[in-house]
């Protein structure tokens, strides 16, 4: 009970840390746009478009004068304001991203298909113009304007039948088939990047499988019960990489941190430190510039010196610790991870010093390699036929086992059990 509690004081510190941050007070509001000094190329659209929409616009441009990207969250309004921003974001070159569980519908769509880069993620809807009144040749200058403005962005003929089809108290939301069909995603080069050759794959968000291996790592005493540890790795960095457009770097800014109690995320560590808590573990990881994706912070009281907090270059492979606290860091292009099942021998609860499992041997001789009592519980993890292992430091031998022998006295043995459990996120926090 007591480290249920203590996990759940670390998941509200954290929560704390992160939703209280000082980017908050460094947004500015116009209308429906916010501007972040954090991220000053971005600007953010989450509103109704209306008369004063084009202004608003005009003055989060002047505030964020360095912007590359307009996401874009609306259900539309003012046609004539909607052409007008679209214009600005043509002539500026501005990149266009609608981002999952967002929608950008009527009026905002000419805003999304006048970016010289653009991606659905999220849903793009269009209609026929609506009128209060009956200015026929009012109604007919709107629509010589709309289809003046969306030739010069060289928008599909096809889209405009669809939009001028559809009635104006229905909406026509393009199918992932028609977006493709239509080229509505594009590169800054005018292609459809879903069909282009060399496309970079999706990020593989899962957590790695137990029989990940390693280069190097530390021996535990015989006498110490073994913590959330890492194995050093060294991160390495192209020469070169390929620069990434506007959308490509938005949607592979973390977002959102998932919080795993009990995990090891066990490697790949590009530094470890000491932190006062978990909160300032994951702090130190998100100010990393995206180069830290998870960490695993040690939450036993007991460790008052040395490094308690270990920063990765990804989720490394996962491990049960009942003392461990990790996190992982996703982005708008990662889904929210499911749950997993893992085989663990938890070194808190599960690990047994001089004690031997006699009997239960997977094979008449000792695993190899396995050097150390690290080692030989990971070798029993990662083999699902493993059920327990027997360590004897003396003669440097590792025994997995099928079965949980006989516990029999055992000087200078340690041995450990399996058990399965379920892991999925304790909590999802945003970062926004």
């Amino acid at each position: 009970m007591r480290k249920l509690l203590r996990s759940a004081a670390l998941s509200a510190a954290l929560c704390a840390t992160t939703m209280v941050s000082p980017a908050a007070a460094s947004e500015k509001v116009f209308g429906p746009f916010v501007v972040d000094d954090a991220k000053p190329d971005v600007i953010v659209m989450n509103g109704d478009i209306d008369v004063g929409s084009a202004l608003n616009f005009r003055r989060a441009l002047h505030a964020a004068p360095g912007a590359k990207l307009v996401t874009l969250n609306s259900s539309g309004g003012a046609v004539q304001m909607g052409l007008l921003m679209a214009d600005d974001i043509h002539e500026r070159k501005l990149a266009t991203y609608i981002p999952k569980d967002s929608a950008c519908l009527s009026a905002c769509a000419y805003m999304f298909l006048a970016g010289i880069e653009r991606k659905v993620d999220g849903k793009l809807g269009v209609h026929q113009i609506s009128s209060d009144t009956s200015d026929l040749v009012g109604a007919q200058l709107t629509i010589s304007d709309i289809i003046d403005v969306l030739n010069r962005f060289d928008t599909p003929v096809d889209v405009l039948s669809v939009m001028f089809k559809t009635p104006p108290n229905d909406m026509h939301l393009f199918t992932p088939e028609e977006i493709e069909l239509y080229k509505l995603n594009r590169t800054d080069d005018g292609s459809n990047p879903s069909a282009a050759a060399g496309t970079p794959a999706a990020l593989d968000t899962s957590l790695p499988a137990p029989n990940a291996t390693s280069t190097t790592e530390s021996t535990p005493q015989p006498v110490t019960p073994e913590q959330p540890h890492s194995i050093e790795t060294t991160v390495s960095t192209p020469q070169t990489q390929a620069k990434l457009s506007p959308i490509e770097e938005f949607t592979k800014r973390p977002n959102r941190i998932a919080i795993y109690t009990g995990l090891d995320l066990f490697g790949d560590d590009i530094s470890s430190i000491r932190a006062s808590d978990a909160a300032e573990c994951a702090q130190s990881c998100l100010v990393m510039n995206g180069q830290c994706k998870a960490f695993t912070f040690n939450a036993n009281p007991k460790i008052t010196k040395g490094p308690n907090c270990f920063l990765k270059s990804s989720a490394g492979r996962a491990d049960g610790n009942s003392v461990a606290f990790s996190g992982r860091f996703l982005s708008g292009a990662d889904a929210d991870p499911p749950t997993f099942a893992l085989g663990t021998i938890d070194p808190q609860s599960a690990l047994f010093h001089d004690v031997d499992f006699r009997g239960g041997d997977l094979s008449p001789r000792p695993h190899s390699p396995a050097k150390t009592p690290l080692d030989c519980r990971l070798a029993c993890v990662d083999d699902n036929r493993c059920m327990a292992f027997s360590y004897n430091y003396a003669k440097k031998q590792c025994w997995l086992k099928g079965s949980i022998g006989t516990p029999m006295p055992g000087k200078g043995i340690v041995s450990g059990f399996k058990k399965f459990q379920n892991f999925s996120p304790a909590k999802i926090i945003s970062l926004n």
